[in-house]
């Protein structure tokens, strides 16, 4: 994973509670044995006007222009601005998988599904707990200035406009915040460990040599 410190990118607002995994993305592209390519599906069923279907070809596909990722001047989106219970519904991975190959690295709302908040710290995605006043406050900020810019300083654990005018303080786990500030997922955490993984290896194929048979 990139590791995470601090991010300035524009606010998407997704002015709508209890957005599920089905519509962040929808169970067809669950098809897929890679890990790659859901950026383009992201919201499907919302973001364009037809029925989607994995492989086609998403640039000819006709978009509903009153589907918020969809207007230009919020192109390059990075930071997604929600409402409560974002990402409930089923536990699938590739809701965040989507989220970050769109380009999202920081989502903002008042509560999030348990499972889908893990999954995006496990993908290098930053999930932000506001209060729903504090939250209320961005969402009529990005009305009032059409487009709306933020900081976002894991250190400092704050969010705060890009002009300076607010900022806003979140809770994070200490371990998570560890993780995301260094890049580290599972795989990554297992294998800073790689030395002492071999030495117990080594150790326990001399005390039950049988075991080579086996491997």
């Amino acid at each position: 994973m990139k590791p995470f410190t601090q991010h300035e990118g524009l606010a998407a607002p997704l002015d709508r509670a209890n957005v599920d995994t089905d519509a962040i993305i929808p169970k067809q592209f669950l098809k897929s044995i890679r890990r790659t390519g859901f950026g383009q599906n992201l919201f499907d069923e919302w973001r364009y006007l037809d029925h989607g279907e994995p492989g086609q070809d998403c640039s000819k596909r006709p978009l509903n222009p009153d589907f918020v990722l969809n207007r230009p001047d919020l192109q390059g989106a990075s930071i997604l601005l929600a409402r409560a219970n974002f990402g409930c519904g089923s536990s699938r991975e590739h809701a965040p998988w989507a989220l970050d190959q769109y380009g999202f690295r920081v989502i903002i709302a008042p509560s999030f599904a348990d499972i889908f908040f893990h999954n995006c710290y496990k993908n290098g995605i930053l999930p932000i707990v506001l209060s729903a006043d504090e939250v209320d406050h961005l969402f009529e900020e990005a009305r009032a200035q059409c487009t709306l810019r933020l900081v976002v300083n894991l250190e400092e654990q704050t969010v705060s406009a890009a002009d300076g005018k607010y900022a806003y303080h979140f809770e994070i786990d200490p371990f998570r915040k560890y993780c995301l500030s260094n890049g580290y997922d599972d795989v990554a955490l297992t294998l800073r460990r790689a030395e002492e993984i071999r030495t117990f290896e080594g150790v326990h194929l001399q005390r039950y040599p049988w075991l080579q048979n086996t491997l």
